[in-house]
């Protein structure tokens, strides 16, 4: 399992694409997808709705257990990726790319990130 370096993560293992005009991407990470084993049901937080940084802000569910979504930055949502919401399997198979959660237009980035060699660490993945 290999993290992209590119990406920024948090300890609750959620990623983070670099900031392009100000919008962010989000997601969970796949060592977060293979704990929670296969996701059937996804709810995100809705176009226009404010995330706080380290807050919940929505629910994956999966055969094994539900656990809550945690927004890695402060922001408005700009995207939810329907795709997921339609099939949730996208977060196991694809964590990276189509798996993707969604998108905040990012008023505040929190210092404490993680780097991908930082979380490999943390997470021993």
């Amino acid at each position: 399992m290999s993290n992209p370096q590119q990406l920024r993560y948090s300890k609750e293992h959620e990623w983070l694409s670099p900031v392009e005009d100000g919008v962010a991407t989000i997601g969970i990470t796949e060592h977060a997808a293979n704990a929670l084993g296969d996701v059937v049901y996804v709810d995100l937080p809705s176009v226009g709705d404010t995330v706080t940084a380290g807050e919940t802000c929505g629910e994956l569910e999966s055969t094994k257990s539900v656990s809550d979504l945690y927004s890695p930055v402060s922001g408005e949502v700009v995207e939810a990726n329907q795709d997921v919401v339609d099939d949730p399997s996208l977060v196991n198979s694809a964590p990276f790319e189509g798996g993707w959660l969604f998108k905040v237009r990012v008023a505040e980035e929190p210092a404490d990130l993680l780097s991908a060699d930082e979380y490999t660490a943390f997470s021993g993945s």
